[in-house]
């Protein structure tokens, strides 16, 4: 069954992803054409280092709505920001431990990705 409820609130979580993804893929062609692949790529692995557990939150968060299913919106929202943030860190130590990376660029692109849901609420009407 479609959960209607939460409808708006889905739509626009996955607008804000859209969104991050194509910042993250406008500013790593830009970096590319300015400073080469290796820091280019530094970037673009920081920016879906962000931007991949918020995807798994916005996939967590909105599948419950509704009085009867109180304890579960609650219960799934916590348990989606606790896996953000322990798939964040996995993503962040794997990057550094397995990828030669850039570190300027990579969290440059990794804390503007964790700017945006700031800003869009403005860009986006929901």
């Amino acid at each position: 069954m479609k959960n209607t409820i939460t409808a708006a609130g889905r739509k626009f979580a996955w607008q804000q992803i859209a969104f991050m993804v194509t910042v993250v893929l406008f500013f790593t062609l830009i970096i590319y054409f300015l400073w080469g692949w290796t820091i280019a790529k530094s970037a673009l692995i920081g920016g879906f280092t962000a931007i991949i557990p918020n995807m798994l939150f916005a996939y967590k968060a909105f599948r419950y709505a509704g009085a009867q299913a109180s304890r579960k919106v609650i219960d799934s929202f916590f348990s989606g920001v606790k896996l953000k943030v322990a798939l964040m860190a996995l993503l962040l130590a794997l990057a550094f431990k397995f990828i030669v990376l850039v570190p300027m660029p990579f969290f440059a692109m990794f804390s503007l990705v964790l700017f945006l849901p700031a800003v869009t609420p403005h860009l986006f009407k929901h």
